[in-house]
């Protein structure tokens, strides 16, 4: 008696993604924190059976906790939003535990309890869209100035003494570094 397998089974909870989306422009241009944010949002969603898209709350703790570092959170949360993957239903807010909220989130891809799934990361047909978008939402780096296109006010500014805040011990003095751990101190 020969059991016959099911290669089509999957053994334990999964995420499933469009072929479509996975080959879109949109999701092409993820950076490595986009798909965690996704990747985090969608275990969220797993973890309430799921349901409750569009209330799943994931707090700047549980990205970090999921391998985030905690400057590229926020980043990639408003690159998957930008590009319609994920939208916000309600805005976290930050503070003591009494007044501390979590971000609610919704997947876009996916359908929810009152709701087909939108697919608003279709609007982004192409390319070069879909990294225009990602460039506006990244922040702007300050421009370094040359000397050629340096202001007369900016050389003025640079050649002003700046005031002391530290003093310092010159080189040629050995001075001992003492800590105090609590206890008598030897002199």
């Amino acid at each position: 008696m020969s059991k016959r397998r099911n290669r089509n089974r999957i053994d334990g909870q999964f995420a499933p993604r469009l072929i479509e989306m996975l080959e879109s422009p949109t999701y092409r241009t993820l950076s490595l924190s986009g798909r965690r944010v996704l990747d985090c949002i969608e275990i969220e969603l797993a973890q309430h059976a799921g349901k409750d898209n569009g209330k799943l709350p994931v707090t700047f703790r549980d990205f970090h906790r999921y391998g985030m570092h905690w400057a590229s959170i926020a980043p990639g949360i408003q690159e998957v939003v930008s590009l319609g993957l994920v939208r916000i239903t309600r805005a976290g807010q930050a503070g003591n535990a009494a007044f501390r909220l979590p971000t609610l989130f919704r997947l876009t891809y996916r359908h929810s309890d009152h709701e087909e799934a939108s697919h608003e990361w279709r609007r982004i047909s192409t390319m070069q869209q879909a990294k225009e978008l990602v460039r506006k939402m990244q922040p702007q780096k300050p421009q370094k100035l040359n000397s050629k296109n340096r202001s007369s006010t900016a050389l003025k500014t640079r050649a002003q003494p700046r005031s002391k805040k530290w003093s310092t011990v010159p080189a040629s003095e050995n001075r001992a570094l003492f800590i105090f751990r609590g206890g008598d101190v030897a002199p």
